[in-house]
């Protein structure tokens, strides 16, 4: 998106350069053939010059970037069309085909307009150095030429100032365009490889919570079935006894890495809200955290959020693709004793799939998750174009007493920290 709306801004300035400038001209030409051709030829070479930009600066833009090899083709022809309008009027000019007082100004004009199409992409090409020694250059030229036409006088002395003007004008257009593109690609880059770094190290934390589960208990296994195998080439009955409690282990392993690979371990709150910050951040998007502090909850409550925040930054990352702004809030209703969470996010490219598979993956796993605890969860489109998981959980026993207000303050300490970085 910002690319392309730099892309097509820089691409629509050579039109105005031709309709403000190059154009007027036929308003002022003087009756007859010659000079209205002369005029009309300027004008439908600089025509041709504004379309041909569209793709001259594309490419000069992408070579610019290091995306492609720069259009030098393209550019000889833009110089091409260039040199022909700039000679067209200075023919007109020759022969005196401009009437009224303003007729020099409006050459001169008409002279700068017509180079900045070709300058704005000669300048993307070349460095900086290069592209104002030939500047000036081609100022003192051309310059040189017109007061060979029309002898001493101040028209070509106000022709190479205007030159300069159109040239440096081109330069602080097309060059700072060309910048700024190259830092948001960089950011955007930037931005993915956060994305992966994030992805990486969940990915690192699940290998060491399956190292946890199974490392143990299989040096276990392997020392006792080792030693069952000594008691029983001696014959003992001990041997029996190893072999039941290498069974015992290694249905625990099983247990345990079910549980590990469908997300039934306790997550703890405040480290996923931590984490949901810290990977939404890499991401390139503004979290915030709100509300829930000073209210005890029950483990199995706090687990469940826990999950809750894990799958809610998931579909975040996954399902909305040009997200800048998530918004988590947990408050609680004294009245009927419900705490409620809240993640919002805008930048929606299609909303999470409802019917995701089982086993504590995507939504229908965190509704299995709340359904023993009584709680319910929502997600759809908001009314304002953002996306809305709303969760609510019965609280039942714990004390409310501090949550008479709508938003106590952070969650388990997170959101203060939180409040304190946005400001």
């Amino acid at each position: 998106m910002v690319d392309a709306y730099f892309r097509w801004t820089l691409c629509a300035f050579p039109w105005l350069s031709v309709l403000g400038g190059v154009t007027p001209l036929l308003s002022s030409t003087e009756e007859g053939a010659l000079p209205t051709a002369l005029a009309g030829t300027a004008v439908g070479l600089n025509i041709l010059q504004a379309g041909l930009a569209v793709p001259l600066l594309h490419h000069a833009l992408d070579g610019y970037l290091g995306r492609g090899a720069p259009p030098r083709r393209l550019l000889l022809v833009s110089g091409v069309l260039t040199a022909a309008a700039e000679a067209a009027l200075l023919a007109l000019v020759a022969v005196k085909g401009l009437r009224g007082v303003d007729a020099p100004g409006g050459a001169a004009l008409a002279f700068g307009a017509a180079l900045t199409p070709f300058l704005m992409a000669y300048c993307l090409m070349v460095s900086k150095r290069t592209y104002l020694v030939a500047l000036a250059g081609g100022a003192v030229l051309s310059a040189g030429l017109l007061a060979a036409l029309t002898g001493a006088g101040p028209l070509p002395v106000v022709l190479a100032v205007l030159l300069l003007s159109a040239g440096l004008w081109s330069l602080v257009l097309a060059r700072p365009t060309g910048w700024l593109l190259a830092v948001f690609r960089k950011l955007e880059s930037a931005r993915e490889t956060a994305t992966r770094l994030a992805v990486a190290e969940e990915r690192l934390r699940f290998g060491r919570d399956l190292h946890d589960v199974m490392g143990r208990n299989l040096a276990v296994i392997a020392l006792k079935s080792e030693l069952a195998v000594r008691l029983a080439r001696r014959g003992q009955p001990a041997a029996v006894a190893q072999m039941v409690e290498v069974q015992r282990i290694a249905q625990e392993s099983q247990r345990e890495v079910r549980e590990v690979v469908r997300g039934y371990r306790r997550a703890e709150l405040r480290t996923e809200l931590a984490g949901a910050r810290g990977v939404l951040r890499a991401a390139g998007v503004d979290c915030r955290i709100e509300g829930g502090e000073g209210t005890p909850l029950p483990p199995e409550v706090e687990s469940a959020l826990g999950w809750v925040v894990r799958e809610g930054t998931t579909n975040v990352l996954r399902h909305a693709a040009e997200a800048r702004r998530c918004v988590l809030r947990m408050l609680i209703d004294p009245d009927r004793s419900v705490l409620v969470l809240t993640m919002e996010n805008n930048g929606v490219i299609r909303p999470p799939d409802a019917a995701a598979p089982p086993a504590g993956s995507g939504l229908k796993g965190l509704r299995e998750r709340l359904d023993p605890l009584g709680g319910t969860l929502t997600a759809g489109p908001a009314p304002d174009g953002c996306f809305r998981l709303t969760v609510e959980l019965p609280l039942g026993g714990v004390r409310t007493e501090r949550a008479g207000h709508e938003s106590p303050g952070p969650a388990a300490g997170v959101s203060e920290e939180a409040g304190r970085r946005d400001g």
